[in-house]
C-alpha cells in the first residue's frame, strides 16, 4: 500500500462519515463526552482537529500554504461548538481537496522536509512518513469519534479498509489453472 492509495480510503471514509454525522442532532455533535479532556471533547472538536494537523502538517510545513486562514479559529482550543458543521466540512474539503492535488503532482515522497516544530532532535522526516503520521493521526481519532457516536447511543458507520477496497480474486479463486500446473503442460510441448 502506498500514500495516494491509503489517502484516498481516508478520502472516502471521510465523506461516509461526513454524511453520517450531517444526520445526528446538532446537541450530539456538541456534547462534551471527554468531559476530563484538555481540549477535545466533542464530536466536532475532534472532526476540526483532524482538518487543522492535514492543514498545518501538508499545506502550512510541507507547501508553505495553509489553509486555516481562509478559516480562522483557534486551532490550539478550537470549541467547535461554536462553528456550524457545515463550516467544518468546508474547512475540512478545502485541506482535502489541496491534498488530493498535491498527491496527484506525484511528490517525491523521498524528500526531506524540515520539521520546524514539535520535536527539535528530529529535524527532519521523509515526506512518506509525514504524510503516514497525518493519515495515521486520522484514523486515531476516527475511531474515538466512532466511540463517541457510541456512547450518544447511535450505530456509527463501518469505516474499515475492506469497505472500500475492491476485492481480488486469486487465480485458484476465479478457476484458472494453477501456475506451476499451466508450467508442467508446456514442458510436454
Amino acid at each position: 500500500m502506498n500514500v495516494r492509495e491509503y489517502y484516498a480510503y481516508l478520502t472516502a471514509a471521510r465523506e461516509q462519515l461526513w454524511n453520517y454525522l450531517r444526520a445526528l442532532p446538532q446537541a450530539d455533535l456538541d456534547r462534551n463526552l471527554i468531559e476530563d479532556a484538555d481540549r477535545f471533547h466533542s464530536i466536532k472538536d475532534l472532526l476540526l482537529h483532524v482538518t487543522d494537523v492535514e492543514d498545518h502538517w501538508v499545506h502550512g510545513i510541507v507547501l508553505g500554504d495553509g489553509v486555516q486562514g481562509l478559516y480562522p479559529h483557534d486551532w490550539v482550543r478550537p470549541q467547535a461548538q461554536q462553528y456550524d458543521l457545515g463550516w467544518i466540512l468546508d474547512y475540512s474539503r478545502e485541506v482535502t481537496r489541496r491534498t488530493c492535488a498535491f498527491l496527484d503532482s506525484e511528490p517525491d515522497l523521498n524528500r526531506s522536509v524540515k520539521l520546524v516544530q514539535d520535536d527539535p532532535a528530529s529535524d527532519t522526516v521523509t515526506l512518506d512518513q509525514l504524510m503516514w503520521n497525518v493519515m495515521t493521526h486520522e484514523v486515531r481519532h476516527t475511531a474515538q469519534i466512532a466511540l463517541m457516536i457510541r456512547q450518544l447511543g447511535h450505530t456509527p458507520p463501518w469505516l474499515d479498509y475492506m469497505r472500500f477496497v475492491r476485492p481480488q480474486s486469486t487465480s485458484a479463486q476465479a478457476g484458472a489453472p494453477d501456475l506451476d500446473e499451466d508450467l508442467d503442460d508446456t514442458d510436454e510441448l
